[in-house]
């Protein structure tokens, strides 16, 4: 196994030093074969990734995971030939006639480490800007959704030379080896605690790292706002993939006075979107499971106050203690706390308190306010009355801060996340540089601001 991963590994090194740069029209190419893997295998897709999760809604693995790497691969494919034009860089006066410009280069290999929660997007969405950058890329896909790891493994040859894109299956003892490979560049996807090993193995080959993780992202709702809204936008955010998100609002702060008021309109809007709790998506497996049951049972055990609309809907945790398990890790499921805080002042210095998160959501139209949130945290995302939606706009970057990871990708930043921006200086046939060799003239100096 690990003589085939060497392998598999040499085999696209010696491909990406054959072609290191490729034209507009491979990469168009690479991205068209992407898309239809993914289009012409619709109802494979869905039934892996349903397969893998016991019970997921059909019309969220079509927007989630199929939808995202369409949109995603045809943003590219639009806008992939003003990415690769080399752009201007300004010349100081004192260096003219030469010239300047910032000329994107390919990397190499590109290795990915994806996760279970969207196995099919995620693994796949890193391998679109790896390709419209013009690298070449290896796959590890989650152990824990074997099924749709299976389909990629069958479906990628059939679309893919081994030289272009790869898959790599296994588990534990896969992914540590994976991640001690020589890359280019390394992406990986999951737990901050799984990735700061993968950190660790990429560093003794210098391996630069893309970290998207995750953490507990707040969603503060200010009283100037339609609070019916509010819970809408909160629990859609919720509620997709059994809150099996990492860009899921993991807990709400709002004011005290309007708490009462915000937690029956978060009721009503989970009756609203999850009538049936049978059709919605389960947790992973059953382990998972068990552990949002003990976050529940925990918190009821300490007096908390619980609103729960079924075993698989989003389940309100009204003030919580910050002892408390749902308080004190990323939930990554259907819990959702609810406290309540003195002002917006208070829930500002609460979010500040803990590491920054992925993305914080506020509700709120105040413009001070908002200039305030925009200026006093730090998120790998902020987003104003809406949660969820910035992962769908292809122009934004997507990545972390701090302990929710390290490095953004998607669309142009994507293509320059996996590229080198390399700076090429011309210099001019006729040029007066050679008056700043040695012997040097203190005139001259003067001149030029050095004396």
């Amino acid at each position: 196994m690990t003589r085939d991963l060497t392998g598999g590994f040499q085999t696209q090194r010696q491909a990406a030093d054959q072609l290191p740069y490729p034209t507009l029209k491979v990469r168009r190419d690479r991205l068209a074969r992407l898309a239809r893997m993914t289009k012409h295998h619709q109802l494979d897709i869905i039934r892996a990734v349903q397969t893998d999760f016991g019970q997921r809604s059909d019309v969220e693995i079509r927007m989630a995971e199929i939808s995202a790497v369409l949109h995603a691969i045809r943003y590219a494919r639009r806008h992939l030939w003003r990415w690769m034009r080399p752009g201007m860089a300004s010349m100081p006066w004192r260096l003219l006639p030469a010239r300047a410009r910032i000329a994107p280069q390919p990397l190499g290999v590109i290795g990915v480490m994806s996760p279970w929660n969207y196995p099919w997007s995620l693994a796949l969405m890193p391998i679109v800007d790896a390709f419209a950058a013009g690298n070449v890329a290896m796959l590890k896909p989650s152990e824990h959704t074997a099924s749709t790891s299976a389909l990629l493994k069958r479906l990628v040859p059939q679309y893919f030379t081994p030289e272009e894109l790869c898959v790599v299956e296994g588990g534990v003892e896969m992914a540590r080896r994976f991640s001690e490979l020589p890359f280019d560049h390394l992406v990986f996807t999951g737990s901050s605690a799984v990735g700061r090993q993968v950190a660790q193995a990429a560093a003794r080959n210098l391996t630069p790292t893309t970290l998207e993780l995750g953490g507990k992202s707040p969603a503060i709702v200010a009283g100037d706002v339609d609070l019916d809204q509010a819970a809408g936008a909160i629990i859609f955010g919720k509620g997709m993939n059994a809150g099996q998100t990492c860009i899921a609002p993991d807990y709400v702060l709002v004011e005290s006075r309007h708490l009462s008021a915000l937690v029956t309109a978060l009721s009503n809007a989970i009756v609203q979107q999850r009538p049936n709790d049978h059709a919605i998506t389960h947790a992973i497996n059953a382990t998972h499971q068990d552990r949002l049951d003990h976050m529940l049972h925990e918190a009821r055990d300490h007096g908390c106050r619980i609103i729960d609309h079924g075993a698989h809907a989003p389940a309100l945790i009204i003030d919580p203690h910050q002892e408390l398990q749902v308080m004190r890790e990323e939930i990554f499921g259907r819990c959702l706390p609810v406290i309540g805080v003195s002002d917006m002042a208070a829930a500002i210095r609460y979010v500040n308190a803990g590491p920054h998160p992925l993305a914080l959501y506020a509700f709120t139209h105040d413009k001070g306010l908002q200039q305030q949130l925009l200026r006093t945290t730090h998120s790998g995302a902020l987003v104003f009355n809406a949660t969820l939606l910035h992962h769908a706009v292809p122009s934004l970057p997507f990545g972390g801060v701090g302990e929710s990871g390290m490095g953004a990708y998607h669309g142009r930043h994507g293509f320059e996340r996996f590229s080198h921006l390399r700076g090429v200086f011309y210099q001019a046939k006729r040029t007066p540089s050679h008056m700043l060799y040695p012997p040097y003239r203190r005139w001259l100096m003067k001149l030029i601001g050095l004396g």
